[in-house]
């Protein structure tokens, strides 16, 4: 018989559905956005990608902050969540995200043009790159490992198993 993991609800949902999942892809498309502008920046020299980049990490690092308090509420109350090393590694990445995104934008405050190059492309670039891993294992978290989902009643997980066993045969 197909076994099954049973879900463990997310601590902060609306009717079941997990709050983190709703706003994780804000940051993930403001902070790649603004590695995009970044390029764009200093492809063109034009002063509005510049200023477009400001806006976006501090949008990213505004939702962002959202997201982690969301997500750490679950990291916290979920013990399943630090039992694999997947929820460690999605948690301090995804920190170490924040206070690069914090410092960049702290930066880009100080001096939105002339930091981009070669700063602020670099620093957007990290961020970029931890985004890929985080993301990857929090998916890992999310899907194999069924943290902060909604768990399936007795009768689908039942269903489940018998339709996986009549295309087995």
């Amino acid at each position: 018989m197909l076994e099954t993991v049973r879900g463990t609800k997310s601590k902060v949902n609306i009717k079941g559905h997990p709050i983190h999942h709703l706003l994780i892809p804000f940051p993930i498309a403001f902070f790649i956005g603004a590695l995009a502008s970044d390029a764009a920046y200093t492809a063109t020299k034009d002063k509005f990608w510049s200023r477009a980049s400001l806006y976006l990490v501090g949008g990213g690092l505004a939702t962002g902050i959202a997201a982690a308090g969301v997500g750490m509420t679950d990291f916290v109350m979920i013990r399943r969540a630090r039992v694999f090393p997947d929820g460690w590694v999605h948690m301090l990445g995804n920190a170490a995200v924040l206070g690069l995104a914090a410092a960049s934008f702290t930066m880009r405050l100080v001096d939105r043009d002339s930091t981009v190059v070669p700063k602020g492309l670099a620093i957007q670039s990290a961020i970029a790159s931890l985004l890929v891993a985080t993301s990857w294992y929090g998916g890992e978290l999310a899907y194999r490992r069924r943290i902060g989902v909604i768990p399936a009643s007795e009768a689908m997980m039942r269903e489940m198993g018998e339709q996986a066993e009549e295309r087995a045969a």
